[in-house]
């Protein structure tokens, strides 16, 4: 499990970056989050997939 803490980790301000270039500025919110884990077969090991969805928040200018 710690590993998958540290790629989060490790890549959040690349995730974040890809949100905003595509979506606009704003952040991916928990709000009606879903999250699918799924097995691939791989001839060099059995790899583990994660999406995650979560609703985009644009930051409001006050």
């Amino acid at each position: 499990m710690i590993r998958e803490y540290k790629v989060v980790g490790v890549y959040r301000p690349t995730i974040k970056a890809i949100i905003q270039e595509k979506f606009g500025d704003g952040i991916m919110s928990a709000i009606d989050f879903d999250m699918q884990i799924t097995r691939i077969e791989h001839p060099k090991g059995d790899r583990v997939k994660i999406e995650m969805s979560g609703k985009y928040l644009g930051y409001n200018a006050w």
